[in-house]
């Protein structure tokens, strides 16, 4: 009875994949190359790239990825 019960409240921590997180950085990158104020300070000269993945890293990104599942769901991923 305590099986089934653990099965039943299945729960999954919603992570972002190697896909989703080089869309986002790349997203922010033309973002911070078309004059967007950066999120995270800077401790040394940064590339856009390396400055979106800097804020990727400390969970500042104002981004998000929306993911549609085949039985019709979707889930919203927050990138910070």
């Amino acid at each position: 009875m305590l099986i089934v019960e653990f099965f039943e409240k299945k729960v999954s921590i919603l992570r972002l994949t190697r896909f989703e997180e080089t869309r986002l950085i790349s997203a922010r990158a033309l973002q911070l190359s078309l004059g967007a104020p950066p999120l995270a300070k800077p401790e040394k000269e940064m590339s856009m790239f390396e400055l979106a993945k800097e804020e990727l890293k400390q969970k500042v990104l104002p981004l998000a990825v929306i993911r549609e599942y085949p039985d019709g769901s979707i889930k919203k991923i927050e990138a910070y």
